[in-house]
């Protein structure tokens, strides 16, 4: 693959950036709660992890393919920061860096444009901040919301904080579920749960956060995202990023599994979002050939993929370095900010 090459998809990655209303995508409608589908999910877990186990081995690209499915990856990361120091400062840096991912110089030198983040993840209070920042640049917010992140706020001020997240401009909203329903069996109250946060986001994208670590096992885990698509989930996301198992192959792959039997099934299309621990441009790849083989070329866009992360596009950048000078950077020339 030539430079010209990399430049085509990467090209091909930014015809496809946010901002999401702009897609000709019909968004997911939901349906009504299905308890049959529901306790008839069943998940082989041995060959789950037996699956996940080969697949880094057997999906590895190289050179100049690498450059480009890196390039790519960068249009689907929801650049985000989720800390209690927080400061507006530290939030405009991370738009700036949203809106410029990468160094002039490597672009120039890999043949490319400029390129954006998939989006800015941010707390409901930095909303405004990150709104003003990404003004004109096309790129989205997302607030993360329902008591984030542990969901156990009261339910009628989970409902107004998403509410106040959308007056305030955010385009997404991630919300958190209620572990107890999954953990209990009480599928009618997660989706009736889900159906009020979904009416709540109106125009906004609501990522549904299972907090997978947290559901017990990976049949759990399957009936949850059925649950969460049935409620009208525009994504499902595998974790807040604070839980103490994050984002998993396994959990990737039955909840891409659920999705692609929920399109089968109704022929919209959801978006998947691991978030957590994915900090490496090598695992970033493997992540891209897992949806690549299981759901397919339609899913490599940031309109039905992202990946939650904030330290992996400084790998990322690390790794693009060494593609065009043949040596490793250290880190701090590729800041966030």
């Amino acid at each position: 693959m030539s430079t010209t090459d990399i430049s085509a998809a990467a090209t091909d990655a930014r015809s496809t950036t946010p901002h999401l209303p702009q897609v000709h995508e019909p968004r997911n409608p939901g349906m009504a709660l299905d308890l049959d589908i529901i306790q008839g999910q069943r998940v082989n877990t041995s060959a789950v992890e037996r699956r996940c186990a080969t697949l880094p081995g057997r999906r590895s690209v190289k050179k100049d393919h690498q450059a480009a499915w890196l390039l790519k990856a960068i249009t689907m990361i929801d650049l985000t920061t989720l800390a209690g120091d927080d400061t507006a400062g530290r939030v405009r840096r991370l738009c700036a860096k949203a809106a410029h991912p990468v160094r002039a110089d490597l672009l120039e030198a890999l043949g490319m444009g400029p390129i954006t983040t998939g989006a800015v993840c941010v707390y409901h209070d930095m909303v405004e901040t990150a709104e003003e920042a990404l003004d004109g640049t096309g790129i989205p917010v997302a607030a993360v919301s329902t008591g984030f992140p542990a969901g156990l706020s009261p339910y009628h001020l989970r409902v107004k904080e998403i509410e106040e997240s959308v007056r305030a401009g955010a385009k997404e909203i991630d919300i958190v579920i209620s572990r107890r329903h999954v953990l209990t069996g009480n599928w009618q109250a997660l989706y009736d749960e889900m159906r009020e946060f979904r009416a709540t986001c109106g125009e906004a994208h609501v990522k549904a956060i299972l907090a997978t670590g947290e559901l017990g096992s990976l049949r759990n885990v399957a009936k949850a995202s059925q649950v969460c698509m049935m409620a009208g989930a525009d994504f499902i996301k595998t974790s807040t990023g604070k839980e103490s198992v994050n984002a998993t192959l396994p959990v990737s792959l039955v909840m891409i599994r659920a999705i692609r039997d929920y399109y089968a099934r109704t022929g919209y299309r959801v978006g998947y979002k691991p978030a957590g621990g994915i900090s490496k441009a090598k695992d970033a790849l493997v992540y891209l050939s897992l949806i690549k083989e299981e759901l397919g070329n339609h899913w490599l866009s940031p309109h039905l993929f992202r990946f939650g992360a904030s330290s992996l596009l400084g790998d990322i950048e690390r790794q693009l370095e060494h593609h065009v000078t043949g040596q490793y950077s250290a880190s701090w020339r590729h800041a966030i900010g």
